[in-house]
C-alpha cells in the first residue's frame, strides 16, 4: 500500500498543543456526500503518524465512497482544523480534526467533498479570485422524552428577535456559542428566529474551505451541546407544517489574492463591479442546476414555497427580501461587506460540496460575461403567472426530483463532481426521492383511511 508522507512545521506544533492540553484520544472527522460528518477516534501515541502518513479507513462502508474493492482509503488530518472537543472531559481530553481522503496511492479521492470544494477554489484562484462565505445557518430545538419523537413538541414558543424569558432556548445558545468559540470560531450574533423553536447563530466569513469546516463544526456542536441539555437540535429545513422552515442564506464574495474586495465598485448604483454582476449572472443562470446540491433533499423543497420568506423565484434585488440574490446595502467605509446574499441553500446541505457548486455556478458567469438582468424591486409573491413569464422570471424546481433532472442535465455540474462521483450523487439523490415516492406518509393516510 502506498503512504502520504507529510512532515512541516504544523505537525510539530499540533503535536505540542496535543501534549499540552493533555489530549489522549483525536477524533478524525470527515463527510460523507450528505454532509454527515462520520469519526474515527485515534490514540494520541498514533497522531504523529496520522499527520504524516495518515489513517486507513474502509471507504465501502461510506455511501457515495468506493466500491468493496477499491476500499482502501487514507484520511489525512488538516492541521488548521485542531481544537479541543469542548462537550468532553477537559482532563485526558479528546480533540478533533478535519480530514482530507487519500486513495491508497497518494492522490486525492475524487469523490470526497472537501477536495471538490479545494479543486474549485483552485479554479477560482488561478483567475486571481478568492472566493469568501458566511453562511447563516437556521435550526430547530425540540423536547426529547428520553429520545427525539417525529412528532416532536418545540422548546419554546417565542418569536423573531424575542428576548428571555419568552425565548427558553437562550442558555441553550449561550452553551453552543461557547463551545464553538473553544473550537476557534468568530461567533458575530445568535438570536431566535421567525418560528417558535428555530434560531440561528452566525459566524464571521471566511474564505469557503474554512467556512465549510465551521458550518460541519457548528451543526455537530449544537447537536451535542443541545442533547446534553435534554434537547433535540435538527438542520431540518422544514420538520413544521405552517411554520418557517430552516434555511442556510449564505453571504459570498470574491476578494483579489492581494485581499481587496473584486466585488465592490463605489460609483455603481448598487455598489457591484462588474466581476460580481457577472458572478450573479451565473449563479441565476445556472441555479436549477445546482438546486439538487445546495437544497439536496426530498424535505428541502418543503420549505421553497412561497407565502414563507423562502426564495422561490429566480431574480434579484437590494431590499426585496423575496428575491433568490439579495445584495445588502453597502456602509460607507465598508467596502469588504459588499457581497451577493443567496438565500435558497438551507442547513441540509453538504457545505463543501453547496458552496463548490455555487462558486463554480458563478465562476462560469465571470467567464463568459453573462449579462445581469435588471432588480426585481418588488414583492415577487404578488406575481401574476402572467407577470412572471412576462418579466421571464423562472422559478426554483418544486420538488428532489425536479431538481434532479436539471442536475442530470448540467454539465457544470458533471465537470464539478467528475463523471463517476457525478453518477453516484445522482444515484443516490434518485433512490431518496424513490424511497419518498413510494412511502405511504400520514397525510395519505389521515386524508383517504376512513373515506375510500
Amino acid at each position: 500500500m502506498g503512504v502520504l508522507c507529510v512532515e512541516n512545521e504544523q505537525t510539530n506544533t499540533v503535536l505540542e498543543r496535543a501534549k499540552k492540553d493533555d489530549v489522549k484520544f483525536v477524533n478524525l472527522w470527515f463527510t460523507d456526500f450528505f454532509g454527515n460528518v462520520k469519526s474515527t477516534t485515534i490514540p494520541i501515541e498514533k497522531l504523529d503518524e496520522s499527520l504524516s502518513r495518515g489513517t486507513w479507513f474502509d471507504g465501502s462502508s461510506i455511501q457515495g465512497f468506493a466500491r468493496i474493492h477499491e476500499s482502501d482509503m487514507i484520511l489525512m488530518p488538516d492541521p488548521n482544523t485542531y481544537s479541543l472537543v469542548p462537550w468532553m472531559p477537559k482532563q485526558k481530553a479528546v480533540a478533533r480534526m478535519i480530514c482530507d481522503v487519500y486513495r491508497p496511492d497518494g492522490k486525492p479521492f475524487e469523490g470526497d467533498p472537501r477536495h471538490i470544494l479545494k479543486k474549485t477554489m483552485e479554479e477560482a484562484r488561478r483567475m486571481g479570485f478568492v472566493y469568501n462565505t458566511g453562511p447563516e445557518c437556521e435550526f430547530f430545538l425540540f423536547r426529547m422524552n428520553g429520545e427525539p419523537t417525529t412528532e416532536p413538541v418545540t422548546h419554546d414558543f417565542a418569536g423573531y428577535f424575542d428576548f428571555a424569558p419568552r425565548d427558553l432556548a437562550s442558555d441553550v445558545r449561550r452553551n453552543i456559542v461557547f463551545a464553538l468559540e473553544e473550537m476557534g470560531l468568530e461567533i458575530e450574533m445568535d438570536h431566535h428566529e421567525v418560528a417558535p423553536g428555530q434560531h440561528e447563530i452566525d459566524f464571521k466569513y471566511a474564505d469557503a474551505l474554512t467556512s465549510a469546516d465551521s458550518t460541519i463544526t457548528l451543526k455537530a456542536a449544537t447537536k451535542a451541546v443541545s442533547h446534553g441539555m435534554g434537547l433535540h437540535a435538527t438542520f431540518m429545513p422544514k420538520p413544521i407544517f405552517g411554520q418557517n422552515g430552516s434555511g442556510m442564506h449564505v453571504n459570498q464574495s470574491l476578494f483579489t489574492l492581494n485581499g481587496n474586495n473584486a466585488f465592490f465598485e463605489e460609483k455603481d448604483e448598487y455598489n457591484l463591479s462588474q466581476t460580481a454582476k457577472h458572478f450573479i449572472a451565473g449563479q441565476l443562470k445556472h441555479v436549477r442546476e445546482i438546486s439538487a446540491v445546495i437544497s439536496p433533499t426530498v424535505n428541502s423543497y418543503k420549505r421553497l414555497v412561497s407565502g414563507y420568506e423562502a426564495p422561490v423565484y429566480v431574480c434579484w434585488a437590494n431590499t426585496n427580501r423575496s428575491a433568490l440574490i439579495r445584495i445588502p446595502k453597502y456602509a460607507k467605509g465598508r467596502e469588504k461587506s459588499v457581497r451577493a446574499e443567496l438565500r435558497c441553500p438551507d442547513p441540509s446541505c453538504n457545505p463543501y460540496l453547496a458552496f463548490a457548486a455555487m462558486l463554480k455556478a458563478g465562476l462560469e458567469g465571470v467567464k463568459n460575461k453573462t449579462q445581469l438582468t435588471d432588480p426585481i424591486e418588488e414583492d415577487v409573491y404578488e406575481f401574476s403567472d402572467e407577470k412572471l413569464e412576462e418579466m421571464n422570471i423562472r422559478s426554483l424546481p418544486s420538488s428532489l426530483k425536479a431538481a434532479l433532472d436539471e442536475f442530470k442535465k448540467s454539465r457544470i455540474m458533471a465537470e464539478l463532481f467528475g463523471r463517476s462521483t457525478f453518477k453516484k450523487y445522482a444515484m443516490a439523490k434518485a433512490k431518496e426521492w424513490n424511497e419518498f415516492r413510494i412511502a405511504v406518509t400520514e397525510w395519505e393516510k389521515k386524508k383517504y383511511f376512513d373515506v375510500l
